[in-house]
């Protein structure tokens, strides 16, 4: 996983740009990338602080402002699929999201639905014929024709 640099590493490199260098000074002289050292001090002079951004998407979900309308569709159609869902979302709100945003959302809330259940076991009948091996008497294959 990324890491960020530190923050010693990032102090050192705005304290040469505020002692009269440059930013494309500071990063040959710190071993840095030129664009991370002009992103750190125009970050720096606009707001001041030597913290970097936090990593990664932010928690939730573009559907949470929806959840109301969401569940409402499984309210009043238990059976409806995530297509109509995702199609009635677009149409009425105006918001488009995958297939997969949708199960997510709704199995972040343990909502979950099969449209059957599955098939019981086949207990009292066998389910395939035994064949015999190549040659024996009980393979249809070595069935002498004519």
């Amino acid at each position: 996983m990324v890491q960020a640099y530190s923050l010693d590493l990032r102090e050192r490199v705005i304290g040469f740009v505020v002692g009269g260098g440059s930013a494309r000074g500071a990063a040959r002289h710190f071993g840095i990338g030129e664009a991370t050292a002009i992103r750190w001090v125009r970050e720096w002079r606009r707001t001041g602080s030597y913290e970097p951004a936090p990593f990664g998407k932010p928690p939730g979900s573009k559907l949470d402002a929806h959840e109301a309308f969401l569940l409402g569709l499984i309210e009043e159609g238990p059976d409806i699929t995530l297509e109509e869902m995702r199609h009635q979302l677009a149409e009425e709100h105006g918001v488009n999201a995958g297939i997969g945003t949708l199960w997510r959302f709704l199995d972040a809330r343990g909502i979950s639905y099969k449209k059957r259940p599955g098939t019981p076991a086949n207990r009292t009948a066998m389910t395939s014929m035994r064949r015999g091996s190549p040659g024996s008497k009980a393979s249809p294959i070595s069935t002498p024709s004519g």
